[in-house]
């Protein structure tokens, strides 16, 4: 069953009930705002930006995004892109692209606007939809960008080269479009990272997204009472695909604007959220601010928040030994995905597994995993080796590149690049990124098992491991370390500490810096290489 027919099954059996909520603490309201097509009026008076829509009013902005779309001439195939910020009318809008038959092309709005242009071209688009953020970047493309494709834009005081999406949808009919969508359709084109370069773009069909949104929910037990709380951006493949979970539930779901720890446990408390997942970076802010302080879990209301969820990067055990004694209630999960296999969960620990935290899981629902080398064969258990996943929601290909699908597509098997191991148990342990992996004097080392132990450390609050180029060695480990906020750290601390790791392992090189990590929590290991193995080198130079 695609997706599209969970909204409208959800909006003939809950139509009056709320589907989505959009809550932005950061922008006081100061001007009343009228959605002339449903006659919804926001009051006057300041307080945070907050707006609500039931599964009707969502499967009718839907349809109405759709037929607007069929009027102008896009058909089941052609390519129409995103480039907003979350808001009430993303997930409206790409229900509606969906219910065309078209392409759903999410693009990630850290995008450059040569980025922009880059991936249009890659994908072929047809129609980019963007929002008020990303007009001075359009219009700088606009004459490349425009030729032979739609600009239409979401939001107030529409710029000059694009049309308005809001008075082209005013005259829509809300009623479903006739066309026919089968499992086996194109559905969506995402973008991988572009941690090698620009990035690829990912094909999936019908098929990956509702598998997605099945597994979701029986992975987390959502149900019709639950609400879920989405922080990270929805372009990306995770905090949509953990959202289909709501929608394959019938459940609510709340878009909220900010990360501070405050204005995460305000939202949950307010809104009775009940599911929230989180980027180690926010999970770390909040055990932070409880530990000095900042923040008393008494201030809010959170007895109905049942399970915290991480994915996107590994998760050091620490933190969430540490989340377990301010939350000792909480059912926890981890998800291992990627893009290519449709997002979060062909790997997952379990909220029933908790004890083997450290572990990114067991085969999701649907999923067989197996850690080969590198030829190709099985390896022993508890050896390392690379992580392949096989599902229905493997993507179809990279579009437009078959050299690179041949490369990581092989038999049905995804070859993830990730270096894995499995224990007696049939948990899968990830290792590192083999792209990652540190190679020093012929010994493999592997960053993330660096990470989990300098986490541990009461003083750092990150922490990333990068191999930096050494003319003895080939390679050393060298360790960015960001301190936690009032306090200080030598580097002599840090070795000492060490002093607990094989000899082989120990970081030679100790920097303390911020850790840079991207919209979805993954640390950017290719920037910090680039600098601080540029700054090695020379160094290394300069003595000789």
């Amino acid at each position: 069953m695609p997706v599209t027919d969970l909204l409208e099954r959800n909006h003939k059996l809950y139509g009056d009930e709320a589907a989505l909520v959009e809550l932005n603490p950061l922008m006081p309201e100061t001007k009343r705002t009228v959605w002339k097509e449903f006659d919804l009026v926001q009051p006057t008076n300041p307080r945070p930006y907050r707006r609500e829509i039931t599964w009707a009013v969502f499967d009718e902005k839907a349809n109405r995004a759709a037929n607007m779309l069929l009027d102008r001439g896009i058909k089941k195939g052609d390519r129409v892109a995103i480039l907003m910020f979350n808001c009430l009318e993303w997930l409206p809008i790409y229900f509606g692209i969906l219910k065309t038959g078209a392409i759903a092309v999410p693009f990630n709005f850290r995008f450059s606007a040569d980025e922009i242009q880059y991936c249009a071209d890659l994908a072929k688009i047809h129609v980019l939809l963007f929002g008020p953020e990303f007009i001075g970047r359009i219009e700088s493309i606009e004459e490349n960008l425009s030729k032979g494709r739609l600009l239409i834009y979401v939001g107030d005081g529409c710029p000059s080269f694009a049309e308005s999406y809001h008075s082209l949808v005013a005259d829509c009919s809300s009623n479903a479009p006739l066309v026919k969508i089968e499992d086996s359709d194109d559905a969506a084109i995402y973008f991988s990272s572009g941690t090698t370069g620009f990035p690829k773009a990912i094909l999936h069909r019908h098929k990956s997204l509702s598998q997605a949104a099945q597994m979701e929910q029986k992975h987390h037990l959502t149900g019709r009472n639950d609400s879920f709380l989405c922080i990270p951006p929805l372009y990306h493949t995770g905090a949509k695909f953990h959202w289909m979970g709501s929608l394959c539930a019938g459940s609510r779901a709340v878009l909220l604007k900010g990360t501070t720890p405050q204005i995460i446990l305000d939202a949950v408390s307010k809104e009775r959220c009940t599911i929230v997942w989180l980027l180690v970076p926010w999970a770390q802010d909040i055990l932070d601010a409880l530990d000095r302080k900042e923040i008393a879990l008494s201030d809010y209301t959170i007895s109905q928040w049942r399970l915290m969820h991480i994915g996107a990067q590994p998760v050091p055990p620490s933190l969430i030994r540490r989340w377990k004694e301010y939350f000792p209630n909480h059912q926890y999960d981890t998800n291992y995905g990627l893009s290519e296999s449709a997002g979060p969960g062909c790997v997952h620990l379990g909220i029933e597994n908790i004890g083997k935290v450290g572990s990114i899981g067991i085969p999701g629902y649907g999923w067989k995993c197996r850690i080969v080398n590198e030829q190709g064969a099985e390896v022993r258990r508890g050896e390392v080796g690379e992580l392949c996943v096989n599902g229905p929601g493997v993507m179809s290909c990279y579009y437009g590149d078959p050299e690179a699908t041949a490369q990581v597509l092989k038999d049905g098997w995804l070859f993830t690049g990730d270096m894995a191991m499995q224990d007696e148990d049939g948990f899968y342990f990830l290792v590192d990124r083999k792209k990652d992996v540190i190679v020093s004097g012929g010994e493999n080392i592997y960053p993330v098992q660096i990470e989990d132990f300098l986490s541990a450390h009461p003083k750092i609050k990150d922490v990333a491991v990068i191999g930096l180029p050494d003319k003895r060695l080939g390679e050393i480990a060298g360790a960015i370390i960001s301190i936690k906020e009032g306090m200080s750290c030598t580097q002599e601390e840090i070795e000492e500490y060490c002093k607990a790791l094989p000899r082989y392992k120990r970081p030679r090189q100790i920097i303390f810096a911020e850790v840079p990590r991207n919209a979805t929590g993954k640390i950017e290991k290719p920037a910090l290489r680039k600098k601080y193995g540029a700054e090695h080198l020379v160094a290394q130079q300069n003595r000789g």
